[in-house]
């Protein structure tokens, strides 16, 4: 049993003991190569997400775990590799060994109800351990179980579904598909409405390899001034943008990129208020890392393909061009990076990883953010409608390879639709942000900015 704290009231979580969930039928006994844009050092961490679900009316008398993990154990008959282990062969070379082991699985209970946790149900989560166990030597990305599922049973009804995925096996993109499978079987399809695809050798290195393409978010930067910040020892919020705010930062912006998209607009305003924010030395080389998923760019990733098609592009200026030129500086950068990755820039990466032996991206002055509005997490539906919220949730980024942020779609109290972005800085820098924030938006402060204490930080969102 574990105590948790949300809204300052407890509330327990009574977990049975973890199982594994194998293919409910025999599945082949074989070994599968990952890609060379899948086993890359930068991925070789676990990515948790969250959706929270309230009751319908129409499941009365229906056990979500037992139908989520029943459909899963179907599911992965198709998706067998998922039950299996990752092994690591010459070189490091990344490989699944099909043992059809199972994927972990976690039962709990817990005496809230979801009108309790307000808006607790937006990250960051104090109480994510509670809701997502981690299992003692679960979270290796060799010999370890590939997903870990924890479904939480709420007292009004409704439940909590949290998982939590090996990125070197696929990126969100694959893992949506495979909880839509989940999801078609819960609801009583036989078969997933789309079969998953391997063919993980397209996205390898050519031979002989060669690197065609610059790659600054790889540079080996040494950090001789020792500004890397400490990512264990930040201060965590999630910040809502709706149409109001970006429709007063766009107006900003000089009318030649005024139709730049929302997630250009917003990641160019967070890479240069969190510089503004850090004081950095002028002459400082300052890097954002845009993550580009490459099914938005070609034609030629199967349907069904579950691998990583996401790779980094890096935008490089230094401190005082971003800070002190206009925002539109900063969207042209971020436009600039996102237009450069095409199929081709992808094998480059993939090639750079065998010339060089998979290099990290830096961490050195280095910001990452990633969009996953488009995919509209919230619609996994496994049968009891869609979820109030579906996302990733603040992950434990001293584990990251950088500094980053996600951009989930979200709908606010108010009913807006809007895109949250999880967020850390160091506290005296987050002070400055929101101040700096404050300052760009020219509005008095109506919204509140929450933060991984359970507390408010008053902002202008």
């Amino acid at each position: 049993m574990a105590i948790s704290s949300i809204n300052n009231f407890l509330f327990e979580v009574q977990r049975s003991e973890p199982e594994l969930v194998a293919p409910a039928k025999p599945t082949p006994h074989e070994f599968k190569q990952l890609s060379d844009i899948d086993d890359q050092e930068s991925f070789r961490f676990q990515i948790p997400l969250i959706f929270f679900y309230a009751q319908n009316a129409s499941m009365e008398g229906s056990d979500p775990v037992k139908v989520i993990k029943k459909a899963i154990s179907e599911t992965l008959v198709f998706y067998y590799p998922f039950a299996g282990r990752l092994r690591e062969g010459p070189g490091r070379k990344l490989f699944v060994e099909c043992t059809a082991e199972g994927i972990l699985f976690i039962e709990a209970d817990a005496n809230v109800t979801l009108q309790q946790f307000g808006d607790a149900i937006q990250p960051p989560y104090a109480f994510l351990d509670d809701v997502l166990y981690n299992v003692p030597n679960s979270d290796g990305i060799v010999n370890s179980p590939l997903l870990l599922i924890q479904v939480t049973r709420l007292s009004c009804g409704g439940f909590i579904f949290a998982i939590r995925f090996n990125h070197t096996m696929c990126d969100v993109l694959g893992l949506m598909q495979f909880l839509t499978a989940i999801s078609e079987i819960a609801r009583g399809s036989f078969a997933p409405s789309i079969l998953p695809v391997w063919q993980r050798a397209f996205l390898n290195a050519r031979d002989p390899p060669t690197v065609t393409c610059r790659h600054p978010e790889y540079d080996q930067v040494i950090d001789t001034k020792h500004t890397t910040i400490p990512l264990n020892d930040m201060d965590h919020c999630s910040i809502f943008f709706g149409s109001t705010e970006i429709s007063t930062i766009r107006k900003t912006l000089p009318i030649h990129i005024r139709q730049c998209s929302s997630f250009d607009l917003i990641t160019a305003c967070l890479w240069r208020t969190r510089t503004i924010a850090l004081q950095p030395d002028p002459n400082d080389e300052m890097r954002l890392f845009c993550v580009v998923n490459l099914r938005s760019k070609s034609n030629s990733i199967p349907l069904g393909y579950y691998g990583n098609t996401s790779i980094f592009s890096a935008a490089v200026t230094t401190a005082a061009k971003l800070c002190h030129n206009p925002l539109g500086y900063a969207v042209e950068l971020v436009r600039k990076a996102k237009g450069g990755v095409t199929e081709e820039y992808m094998k480059s990466v993939a090639e750079l990883m065998v010339i060089k032996g998979r290099p990290k991206i830096t961490s050195v002055r280095s910001y990452a953010v990633s969009d996953i509005t488009k995919l509209e997490m919230e619609n996994i539906d496994f049968g009891w409608g869609n979820a109030l919220f579906g996302g990733f949730v603040m992950i434990d980024i001293a584990k990251l390879p950088c500094s980053g942020s996600f951009c989930n779609r979200f709908k606010n109290n108010k009913g807006e639709l809007g895109t949250l972005v999880s967020f850390s800085l160091p506290a005296p820098a987050m002070e400055r942000f929101v101040v700096e924030l404050d300052a760009l938006i020219k509005t008095k402060p109506s919204n509140e900015l929450k933060n991984s204490k359970g507390s408010f930080i008053k902002s202008i969102l």
